[in-house]
């Protein structure tokens, strides 16, 4: 029976993968280990929770000690690793924090499989989800590739190329057996409303302004966390060591066009009249450092592992907002207290 550990796994992308390897491997015992903040929410994964194979931690990585008492004590097989600070807005405020969580965090979960691995590295795995921001800023024209120079631009994205580069170090360096992915932006169900398709279907339904940085002409590729979750269970189980496979949607939007399909479907559901919700598109001040362009390309997942997105992106939204509207209890639950404070500093 395998053990594994799933940091971060009541966030929104680790509660995904957590109900994945939960329902689909029955004799592997799961552990997740979240630290609770803002983001991570135990409703996320209510419907698993009385799962014999699941097991959940409350703990923070950047705990030293509490970590390598966890690994002595389950003596994990493997490590799924989705616990960070992500939004570049709030790395801009407390880059720290970043540094803490990202960095430090990831350290001491290398340093404590290292150690409790190093005398039998066989059938050990340790899995570093990273995000496509590491590699900076596109123009017009091209992708991101596996072998792209690093090159990131905000404190966020440089904590994920540090914990990207020291994955690839302790590889080198003690052969710990790892593998490494970068995704592009994801959206799906369960996500915490500070990223912009949750944040804009929360204000359109409350007849909120829809604040777009800059132009609105900033391009992301997007993809559905269900295909992401699918894709990390691939690269888990049959991903080669010490590789890096880039893992994206082939779906690339304008944010700002983004942003005029999501109102014309949420008038549609909501039964509003055709443009009422693009009324409340507001542009705001743009924020420091903005990346114009992300891409990924995806090809080396499709050829060496078979992947590819099963949805297309106006599936995945319709999805998407179906289940907002169907859960606007979860909708109103995590955005009570602290995060309306957040709003209010952010955006007015």
């Amino acid at each position: 029976m395998k053990k594994i550990l799933i940091t971060g796994g009541a966030g929104f992308i680790g509660s995904h993968v957590v109900r994945r390897f939960v329902n689909k491997y029955p004799k592997y015992q799961i552990y997740n280990l979240d630290a609770l903040t803002y983001a991570g929410n135990l409703e996320n994964i209510k419907d698993i929770e009385n799962q014999p194979n699941y097991n959940f931690i409350k703990g923070d990585i950047v705990d030293e000690t509490f970590i390598n008492e966890l690994f002595s004590l389950h003596k994990f097989d493997g490590v799924l690793h989705l616990a960070a600070e992500s939004h570049v807005d709030r790395s801009i405020e407390d880059p720290l924090a970043f540094v803490k969580t990202n960095v430090i965090g990831t350290m001491n979960l290398l340093n404590a499989a290292k150690n409790q691995w190093k005398d039998n590295f066989d059938n050990k795995r340790f899995y570093h989800i990273s995000t496509d921001e590491v590699y900076g800023s596109l123009g017009a024209e091209g992708l991101f590739t596996e072998t792209t120079p690093y090159d990131p631009n905000s404190p966020y994205s440089a904590s994920k190329a540090s914990s990207d580069h020291f994955v690839r170090a302790y590889g080198e360096t003690y052969g710990l057996p790892y593998v490494l992915t970068n995704c592009s932006n994801n959206y799906g169900s369960y996500h915490f409303p500070e990223k912009l398709i949750p944040l804009f279907i929360n204000n359109i339904i409350n007849n909120k302004p829809l604040p777009v940085y800059g132009d609105g002409n900033y391009t992301r590729d997007w993809l559905f966390v269900e295909d992401h979750a699918a894709a990390i269970d691939l690269v888990f189980h049959e991903g080669k060591n010490h590789e890096t496979y880039n893992i994206g949607g082939f779906n690339e939007w304008k944010n700002i066009d983004l942003v005029k399909l999501l109102c014309q479907v949420m008038d549609k559901k909501l039964g509003r009249s055709e443009g009422a919700s693009k009324e409340l598109i507001t542009y705001v001040k743009d924020r420091p450092g903005h990346d114009l362009r992300y891409a990924i390309d995806a090809s080396k997942i499709n050829k060496e592992l078979g992947w590819k997105p099963s949805v297309t992106f106006e599936e995945g939204l319709e999805k998407t907002i179906n289940w907002y509207l169907e859960n606007e209890e979860w909708l109103k639950n995590v955005t009570s207290g602290a995060y309306k404070d957040y709003y209010k500093k952010q955006y007015s």
